[in-house]
């Protein structure tokens, strides 16, 4: 079939929109990885923690980890014999009420936690990608009588659920940032 120049000065457009939306390095988020390949065992030693509030540090690296490891790394929690290390720190966590009773009793809190996050390449000694201030937030219902009392290590301590979102949501997004280089 042979086209007339008219329909193929038409059909140019649609084309090279094809080939340049092929070419354009996107991908579905989880699908892709920037990182060299000899990165197949990761360190990922226990968060630091510069919050009064104990255990959050836990919950996070342990999301960290199950994270990688269902992306198929190896993953030990230590920084030596690995050929990647992601380290972070809990910096500050805050709580701030989001709703009222009618009584003027905070009824909902919105946790934000901030983390400072890194991942470094052991083999070339370098930091491949690094984020000093990821901040992440969750609301939590109060569940205490007349809704009141609701502190950061309650939310923490007390409400498992919504600390495992918070800390499932970052280390997605961690991971994602991590292995597409965003």
């Amino acid at each position: 079939m042979d086209l007339t120049r008219r329909q193929l000065l038409r059909a140019l457009p649609a084309l090279a929109a094809g080939v340049g939306t092929g070419a354009c390095g996107y991908a579905l988020a989880g699908r892709g990885s920037f990182l060299p390949d000899y990165i197949r065992t990761l360190g990922i030693p226990m968060f630091g923690n510069t919050t009064p509030y104990q255990t959050v540090e836990q919950v996070f690296t342990q999301k960290v980890r199950e994270e990688f490891q269902s992306r198929a790394f190896t993953v030990v929690p230590a920084d030596t014999g690995v050929d990647g290390i992601v380290r972070g720190e809990i910096q500050a966590i805050s709580t701030q009420a989001v709703s009222l009773t009618d009584a003027q009793l905070a009824s909902r809190y919105r946790i934000t936690v901030v983390v400072k996050a890194a991942f470094e390449d052991v083999k070339a000694q370098k930091t491949l990608w690094e984020n000093p201030s990821l901040s992440f937030s969750d609301e939590y219902e109060v569940a205490t009588p007349g809704g009141a009392g609701l502190d950061a290590s309650a939310f923490f301590g007390q409400e498992r659920a919504a600390a495992d979102r918070m800390s499932t949501d970052f280390a997605r997004s961690v991971v994602s940032a991590i292995l597409e280089a965003f």
